[in-house]
């Protein structure tokens, strides 16, 4: 049996920026709040229907999100279905110049 070296590369900590998406931070602050919105509906056993029905918000916005299609929520309309799902939101921020080290590599 062969075996073959693997390069490891270490990642930024943000695969969106990793692969070179624009507005990195926000694709992955909205993936962030889809998993706890998706942690509260499975950990509740809450249906995308029942959560409709709590909320306000249609069902099909539920179902979107645990597809992890978020291209039409913002970052708001996410922290707004955690409040409505009785979650309480709480966001640090953090603002500190970009290292040459830390910027992504286009390819």
């Amino acid at each position: 049996m062969t075996t073959k070296a693997i390069e490891v590369v270490r990642g930024s900590g943000n695969v969106f920026t990793d692969f070179g998406y624009p507005n990195a931070a926000g694709e992955q602050l909205k993936a962030l709040l889809a998993a706890q919105i998706i942690n509260v509906l499975d950990r509740d056993a809450i249906t995308v229907r029942q959560a409709g029905e709590h909320t306000g918000i249609a069902a099909a916005d539920f179902s979107r999100i645990r597809q992890v299609k978020l291209d039409r929520f913002t970052i708001d309309r996410l922290i707004t279905i955690l409040e409505r799902l009785d979650q309480r939101v709480e966001v640090k921020l953090k603002v500190k110049p970009v290292t040459r080290a830390a910027q992504p590599v286009m390819v």
